[in-house]
């Protein structure tokens, strides 16, 4: 296919999440299975019914950006600009040893700046409009995550948000890969970054009835996917950010390449607002793309990030879409759900997913499913329930699955001649 001509590989990565503020530490306490649920203590929970969240702690944005910058961020910005840093830094890139023309931003993000939205209403009804923050809408808005990074790093190469709800990481990946195999870019910063832990926020899903209620005492068990008893999702917060490159510029530059980024997948249920097609078609569609599109048959797969987001409704869903795409293969291969520890970061779901899947082949380690007591019968794969295990990873599946019937699934591979 001429579009594999261009292989894309992964170079740096970036993790901002409520299990540490970079990669390494996440994976520790991902390889542990250590939760980073906590109590909510962000704002006042009382009236709320869902009263945890998965939190980034101990977060400093004067370490990846100047202070007078941070001013003029959202905090789904701040997250976005500091993971992309480390993932530069990471891959070697410092002011001058690239062409920042070639050099791209791909970021998903589902929601923007809610805090901004609230405070500069609060404001807007107490003060009048004249008093309203000068800087709102430019803090607020979706794109000025990817266009925060690129001005802090000097990338000038195309610049675009990706806005599918929880699929939004993994498109952003996508269109990556895409610009690179095209020719347009050799350089793209991407994957997704979120900051929605808000009054606004955590009410608009409490009326949905997603998340879980049943363990506000308990935080570190309330998010429990495939269980019999999980009740919801627990909103979490941060970025996951890649540094993908062609090949042949990886290279040439002697770049450490940690994997290669090898294949896409994207469908639309087109069913409804908020609930996956219940036999999983559009899911499994996405899967297959992404092997076609990365040259991989079933029996290549050894692992599966999956979406997993511990609510009633996606994960039988979704164990259908992976017998669907796998077949056989979907038996005899571990399928964890990383967010039993950290929570569902969103639009950051996919980007600091796929950066899981890079670890499991990097390290030879897949991580499991905590807080799975009690399998729900519809739920009947391998989910590797606990702190995972050894074993060697040849290539893998992440499952972004969002609101709106958007599905998304990266395949990245071991990088080989």
């Amino acid at each position: 296919m001429e579009n594999q001509k261009r292989r894309v590989v992964v170079t740096g990565m970036g993790a901002i999440t409520p299990l540490g503020n970079d990669v390494e530490s996440t994976w520790q306490a991902l390889k542990t299975g250590k939760s980073g649920i906590v109590r909510n203590d962000r704002f006042d929970i009382s009236e709320f019914p869902s009263k945890i969240a998965g939190l980034v702690r101990d977060f400093e944005p004067n370490n990846y950006m100047e202070k007078k910058d941070a001013r003029k961020m959202a905090l789904f910005t701040q997250y976005g600009v500091a993971a992309a840093r480390q993932a530069m830094d990471q891959a070697g890139f410092t002011s001058g040893n690239f062409d920042p023309d070639r050099a791209s931003v791909f970021l998903g993000n589902g929601i923007g700046g809610f805090e901004i939205i609230e405070s500069s209403y609060r404001i807007l009804f107490s003060k009048g409009p004249s008093r309203v923050p000068p800087l709102t809408i430019p803090k607020l808005i979706s794109n000025e995550g990817p266009a925060n990074v690129a001005m802090v790093l000097g990338l000038k190469g195309p610049c675009q948000t990706i806005t599918t709800a929880c699929a939004s990481g993994s498109d952003a990946i996508g269109a990556a890969v895409a610009s690179i195999r095209s020719g347009r870019s050799d350089i793209a910063v991407t994957g997704g970054t979120e900051g929605c832990i808000t009054e606004l926020g955590i009410a608009g899903f409490c009326i949905l009835q997603t998340l879980s209620t049943k363990y506000n005492d308990d935080p570190t068990r309330a998010s429990r996917p495939f269980d019999k008893n999980r009740d919801g999702f627990v909103i979490a917060e941060g970025a996951g950010v890649l540094v993908l490159e062609e090949l042949e510029h990886a290279k040439a530059r002697g770049a450490k390449i940690l994997a290669e980024l090898a294949g896409y997948g994207a469908s639309c249920d087109a069913y409804h607002l908020t609930s996956p097609e219940p036999e999983g078609e559009g899911a499994a569609k996405a899967m297959r793309l992404a092997m076609e599109d990365g040259n991989l048959r079933p029996e290549d797969i050894d692992y599966v990030n999956a979406h997993g987001t511990s609510t009633p409704t996606n994960d039988p869903i979704e164990t259908r879409a992976i017998k669907k795409a796998l077949g056989e293969r979907a038996r005899d291969i571990p399928v964890t759900s990383t967010k039993s520890m950290t929570g569902h970061l969103v639009g950051a779901a996919g980007g600091l997913e796929t950066i899981i899947s890079v670890l499991t082949i990097r390290d030879g380690f897949v991580p499991g499913t905590i807080n799975l007591e009690e399998a729900d019968p519809e739920c009947d794969l391998n989910y590797l329930p606990g702190k995972g295990k050894e074993m060697k990873v040849r290539a893998t599946l992440s499952n972004s699955l969002g609101f709106g019937g958007h599905n998304a699934v990266v395949a990245v591979k071991e990088w080989k001649e």
